[in-house]
């Protein structure tokens, strides 16, 4: 046992973070399949089942709690102070966002930053939970949407959001057109959110007494809209390129802004690192460019 090598418990320690064996694989240059093997063969050396395996990921045990508490800090303790012996490049940026987000908002942007900045490697993180900076050392910021409360970070507020009633082309012909002043009539489609309340409120408009469906996911809800299914409020950021392209209807001019918005979020180390900042005020300029776009009054594509 004190012969148990110690790169056996730094990926029981990076799963047990993560809780997935692909993102720890990532981090320690591994295969999933040789990091799985790691972890059986630790298991087997301590006579105990250290992580439960399930279809999204693993959880530990009892017994992996009580490791991970014993030895957790202690790898951490390590990390910490290595970090200071780590020279960051200046010119590679690691930028955590939501997938949904960096499809349609940040990458058709990007060429725009390589223009500016063609000095500038810019690493795409896809996730959708909030980067934790002290656990991820090698993550310099993230693109988030809330609002703007997250510990023991720097957030700046990029720009806001609004929805709108959305629907598909064929929804609309089959409706006989756009509607005059009312979506009565109209099948519309619960959203995770319970947006059509605070809409409903507004705007002076009854709910309907069922929606078509429900959906607990804004990505397949946007789809449902998109197979002419029912109308759907949609957020701006996430169907502008749809309503642009004429893939996607607005039903009328109403919109809504809603208490979220978009940030830039880091951690305080990264104030000192030349490339996160270019890319932050990039971001910024862009931003300001875009809500101006979208400001309240301003017409969007029929």
């Amino acid at each position: 046992m004190s012969r148990l090598p110690l790169g056996l418990l730094q990926g029981f320690v990076l799963v047990a973070r993560t809780g997935k064996l692909s993102r720890a694989a990532e981090q320690l240059n591994l295969t999933v399949s040789a990091l799985s093997h790691q972890i059986r063969n630790l298991e087997e050396r301590l006579g105990r089942t250290l992580f439960e395996r399930g279809p999204r990921g693993v959880t530990l045990t009892s017994e992996g709690s009580h490791l991970l508490d014993a030895i957790g800090h202690h790898f951490e303790g390590i990390e910490h102070a290595l970090n200071r012996y780590q020279s960051r490049h200046q010119d590679l940026v690691t930028l955590s966002v939501l997938p949904s987000v960096a499809s349609s908002w940040l990458v058709p942007r990007l060429p725009r930053l390589v223009a500016k900045h063609p000095e500038l490697e810019l690493s795409l993180h896809s996730s959708v939970a909030l980067a934790d900076f002290d656990r991820e050392p090698t993550i310099d910021c993230a693109f988030r949407y809330g609002l703007g409360a997250w510990p023991r970070t720097r957030a700046e507020r990029l720009f806001g959001e609004y929805i709108v009633p959305i629907a598909s082309p064929s929804l609309v012909r089959r409706m006989g057109g756009l509607p005059d002043t009312s979506l009565a009539g109209w099948p519309l489609l619960g959203d995770p959110s319970g947006r059509w309340t605070d809409w409903a409120e507004q705007f002076g408009m009854p709910l309907p007494s069922r929606y078509v469906a429900r959906f607990d996911n804004t990505e397949h809800l946007q789809r449902a809209v998109l197979e002419g299914m029912g109308v759907a409020l949609g957020r701006l950021v996430m169907a502008r390129s749809l309503i642009e392209c004429g893939a996607l209807t607005v039903l009328c001019k109403e919109r809504m802004r809603v208490a979220e918005a978009y940030y830039l979020v880091y951690p305080k180390r990264s104030e000192s690192h030349g490339g996160v900042m270019k890319v932050r005020d990039w971001l910024m300029a862009e931003a300001a460019d875009y809500e101006a776009g979208i400001a309240d009054g301003k017409p969007l594509p029929a």
